[in-house]
């Protein structure tokens, strides 16, 4: 766990409002992801800086134990096209912990990984919590994820 700065920056991708109640964030997120690998939304996403996917969440309606939007994509030079279907976000940047989580994708480890975060005392501010996955994601079950976690 580390102190980063995250620069500001944009990402177009498909999202979905969600909650983490009764487990809804589960099925919606995974559904989300389906969504996103079987349309092949990456291939659809104008002006990409990389193929880096970002699972970015936002619009809390307070803190983790309400809803809060998750958006899947992929950072863009600019908001200018955004296709239908598709949502397009700016995001501040600010300062951060990184965590960094290895594992098997298959057996929960980012499931895993949040119920740590939320039991860890971080003077988060709510605002974009994301994920990132890169190059380190070509194994699922020996995957690194980067968890990013806003703070003040």
């Amino acid at each position: 766990m580390k102190k980063v700065s995250v620069n500001a920056f944009k990402v177009i991708g498909i999202s979905v409002r969600t909650t983490n109640e009764n487990e809804q964030a589960a099925t919606d997120i995974g559904a989300l992801w389906n969504k996103f690998m079987t349309e092949g939304i990456l291939e659809k996403i104008p002006n990409k800086i990389d193929n880096t996917i970002y699972s970015i969440y936002t619009e809390y309606e307070s803190d983790h134990t309400r809803p809060y939007t998750t958006l899947l994509g992929c950072k863009v030079e600019n908001l200018n096209k955004i296709p239908n279907g598709m949502v397009g976000k700016s995001f501040e940047g600010g300062k951060y912990i990184k965590i960094s989580a290895k594992g098997d994708l298959t057996k929960g480890l980012i499931v895993n990984e949040w119920t740590k975060i939320w039991g860890m005392d971080l003077d988060r501010v709510y605002t974009a919590d994301f994920e990132v996955f890169g190059e380190k994601l070509q194994n699922p079950n020996d995957a690194t994820i980067d968890f990013l976690i806003a703070v003040k």
